[in-house]
């Protein structure tokens, strides 16, 4: 069973991973996006950490995603803040008021906040977003938390061929293929700190 204290690891460990990856983030979006994913991300999960320091400490996992997503909401420019707010907004709503759940209920969980995901930004896998790599990441919750990570990665790298059919990349046409997506890129990073938290247990 997952506790509270499993979620606030998550989400440290989330925020470890953009500040240690945003000037590469920044750079994966520099040909195809604003220049801007790795900064804006970084403030946003700064502030998460900032937010959940004064959160109460006896608040339930799905208090703590929902808390972490309206502040992503608020504080991350562009399409970034509200697709990951969603993304974690609908997770802990999910998970409602329940003091431990399982693994089965966070991968369910997940599962809902990547379809909240998709519904925001008309998105499918294949049209070179973060779904790319969220998708097949939580698909593969069912087998492993690193299994997760891993299936993250890949699916993160797959993007670089693809052309973009939704986002600032779309503008692009052709030229957005040969790029790594950025927001599947920081995907990934979300989903290894997951499995980071788990200790990379299944």
């Amino acid at each position: 069973m997952r506790d509270a204290d499993f979620f606030r690891r998550w989400l440290d460990a989330a925020a470890a991973a953009v500040e240690r990856e945003a000037d590469r983030l920044t750079e994966l979006d520099s040909p195809i996006g604003d220049a801007d994913h790795g900064s804006n991300l970084l403030r946003g999960f700064v502030a998460v950490r900032a937010a959940l320091a004064g959160a109460d400490a006896s608040a339930p996992p799905g208090a703590l995603l929902q808390l972490a997503g309206r502040t992503l909401i608020s504080t991350v420019g562009g399409a970034s803040g509200p697709l990951y707010g969603t993304l974690l907004r609908r997770t802990g709503k999910e998970l409602g008021e329940a003091a431990e759940v399982s693994d089965e209920q966070v991968r369910e969980a997940l599962d809902a906040g990547v379809d909240a995901v998709a519904r925001l930004g008309g998105a499918a896998p294949g049209d070179k977003t973060m779904l790319d790599a969220l998708v097949p990441g939580v698909a593969a919750l069912a087998t492993s938390y690193a299994d997760a990570a891993d299936a993250a990665d890949a699916g993160a790298v797959a993007t670089t061929p693809m052309l973009a059919r939704k986002g600032r990349a779309s503008y692009l046409g052709e030229r957005s293929i040969g790029h790594q997506d950025p927001g599947a890129t920081s995907s990934a990073l979300l989903l290894r700190a997951l499995a980071d938290a788990a200790g990379g247990a299944a």
